[in-house]
């Protein structure tokens, strides 16, 4: 008797104990479960502030590019040579390339896939959109002899256009029908947007300015098509030195430009002449701009470039209304919405 007692207590003693080590393990557990949701709602938590401050910093830097252009002016022309902010915009960009390119070395190490070091047969496609990019600078800055910087905003979306029919001839990317039809809302969108009913002209901007805004939009979207075809064709090289390469050339063919467009200008005035803090802003911007659209495509998604393209194009005529006494007719806020419309299509609807 005494041993089945003793025996029954220590079952019992097992029993608490098993119990015991039962409920720390569901208290682990419990807490384990808590650590996770934590972490993954502050993981969220922090996306969310990452594209807040990337879309943030998108929408503001595409809406002043084109008032910083119109605003660097003076008496309704450059004094500064713009052959020369273009050159400092690519040695900023390349810069900056070659910063990011330094904090990886540290962190990484040096490998086949980040080194600067590379073969003759990957450099020389680089010069081909280097020199897409050049003309297409060039041009925006002669545009606005013919448009405004709300219409400007408007009209460079046609560049949606020609990057989506070259991606269906270069790359063989099929576009669904909704894409289609959002490429059809853009071209009624962006007419709507110019209509005119205050002078004899329908259109506010002239046929030079169509004509300028047609051909920047296939130089831009023919550039950016290649661009992603030689990034494709080795996916695993590290995106900075790609950059960097680009950058180069950009610089070089930048220099040729002011040899051949500004060479008496700049011997005789100096390299800075006619630059004003707004200039200097300007070339900022450009430069910033292109980090910015690399930190969408990284940490956030194409909606964000929505929501910026349409945000920023009434935030363009906004200001535009207070700086150079733009007229925001409601042909303008129908034009810009229809646009911004076709922009989400063609977004949402990518073939998956």
């Amino acid at each position: 008797m005494e041993y089945r007692k003793i025996k029954g207590d220590d079952d019992e003693d097992d029993h608490d104990a098993a119990s015991d080590l039962e409920s720390l393990k569901g208290k682990s557990h419990t807490v384990a479960s808590s650590n996770i949701a934590l972490a993954t709602l502050g993981g969220e938590r922090t996306n969310w502030k990452r594209k807040g401050v990337v879309t943030c910093a998108l929408t503001i830097l595409t809406s002043s590019q084109a008032i910083l252009i119109v605003w660097s002016k003076r008496a309704g022309k450059y004094e500064y040579s713009v052959t020369t902010a273009n050159f400092l915009v690519e040695t900023l960009k390349c810069a900056l390339s070659l910063l990011a390119l330094t904090r990886i070395w540290k962190n990484d190490g040096v490998t086949d896939d980040n080194r600067l070091s590379t073969t003759y047969d990957e450099v020389k496609v680089f010069p081909i959109p280097a020199a897409l990019y050049l003309f297409k600078n060039l041009l925006q800055y002669y545009i606005f002899a013919y448009v405004d910087a709300p219409g400007y905003q408007i009209l460079k979306n046609l560049n949606i256009i020609s990057t989506g029919v070259l991606y269906r001839i270069i790359l063989k990317k099929k576009l669904s029908e909704i894409q289609w039809a959002g490429f059809i809302l853009l071209c009624c969108g962006c007419t709507t947007a110019q209509l005119n009913s205050n002078s004899d002209r329908v259109l506010q901007t002239s046929l030079p300015g169509w004509i300028m805004a047609i051909i920047m939009a296939l130089l831009s979207g023919f550039a950016g098509v290649y661009t992603e075809a030689i990034i494709k064709k080795r996916p695993s090289r590290n995106i900075n030195v790609q950059n960097f390469w680009l950058y180069v050339f950009g610089m070089a063919f930048n220099a040729v430009a002011i040899v051949i467009q500004d060479f008496d200008a700049v011997t005789n005035k100096g390299f800075f002449h006619g630059y004003s803090f707004i200039t200097v802003v300007m070339i900022l911007n450009h430069a910033l701009s292109g980090i910015a659209v690399s930190m969408v495509m990284k940490y956030a998604d194409n909606i964000v470039k929505v929501y910026s393209t349409s945000v920023a194009m009434l935030l363009t005529a906004v200001v535009s209304v207070f700086l150079f006494n733009f007229h925001l007719s409601l042909a303008f806020f129908l034009g810009s919405t229809v646009v911004s419309v076709s922009v989400y299509l063609h977004s949402a609807g990518k073939l998956r």
